[in-house]
């Protein structure tokens, strides 16, 4: 496996490393977008040894870091990294032959909600924060993701996360708000997740659902933390998928 990092901006949070097969058996490319709750405890860290098992598995995969409250983000600072992380592919792409046509997003907790937000931008005016996307997004798995952010926000998951991140600007961002989306989102969500409750990834597919969009919801064995683990079944049933999102597209 080869490994590179790619700055795509001058603060020291805004980069990516792509992570290369010796062996590449599937086109395109898996970005994976971390948690944490939008806070600088953590960083891309945790989506690193993802990155390494997509790339063993056959697939390039993106792992991007942004900017998280604490070091510079909130809004709109954390979505502008999101949308220019994945933009920056354009020209790795061009550097390693990646198919940008295939492009499937793996985020973890709020890396899940930014996931699904990217996969939206494409609808957003080309003036909005966001807007007018260099790549597309072709599908996304999202791991116990946080997908209704009014909900979250009444909530106050996580001392209360939502409003320190987005202040009155919840909507913008807020996946639910967006459904339904041209690509297929799986929910995945852990049984033993007492970090997001499950109600986050179930009402995003109800609603999805509803409004005529592609999405399904999936219940895998383990806590908030198993789905990052790359040697735990919740983690396999998501590399199945964004593997899959791959082969689709």
């Amino acid at each position: 496996m080869t490994l590179q990092r790619h700055p795509y901006g001058p603060d020291p949070s805004q980069w990516a490393e792509l992570h290369l097969p010796q062996e590449r058996r599937h086109a395109g490319v898996v970005v994976v977008i971390h948690g944490g709750y939008w806070r600088s405890t953590y960083g891309a860290e945790l989506g690193a040894p993802l990155a390494r098992d997509l790339a063993e598995h056959g697939a390039a995969a993106w792992n991007l870091e942004y900017r998280r409250m604490g070091n510079g983000g909130g809004w709109p600072e954390t979505f502008l990294d999101v949308a220019a992380g994945i933009d920056a592919l354009a020209p790795a792409a061009a550097d390693h032959g990646l198919d940008l046509a295939r492009v499937a997003v793996i985020g973890h907790s709020a890396g899940g909600q930014l996931g699904v937000w990217a996969a939206g931008r494409a609808a957003l005016p080309a003036t909005a924060v966001g807007g007018g996307p260099a790549v597309g997004v072709s599908g996304v798995v999202s791991q116990s993701g946080l997908l209704n952010l009014a909900e979250a926000q009444r909530l106050g998951l996580s001392n209360h996360a939502v409003t320190a991140l987005l202040g009155s600007h919840v909507a913008l961002a807020d996946p639910v708000s967006a459904v339904p989306l041209p690509v297929p989102v799986y929910a995945v969500h852990a049984e033993d997740d007492d970090d997001v409750p499950a109600s986050q990834s179930q009402s995003y597919v109800d609603a999805a659902v509803a409004a005529g969009g592609e999405a399904a919801f999936i219940a895998v064995p383990g806590d908030h933390y198993s789905l990052i683990d790359p040697a735990s079944a919740a983690w396999a049933v998501c590399r199945g998928l964004a593997l899959g999102l791959l082969e689709r597209a």
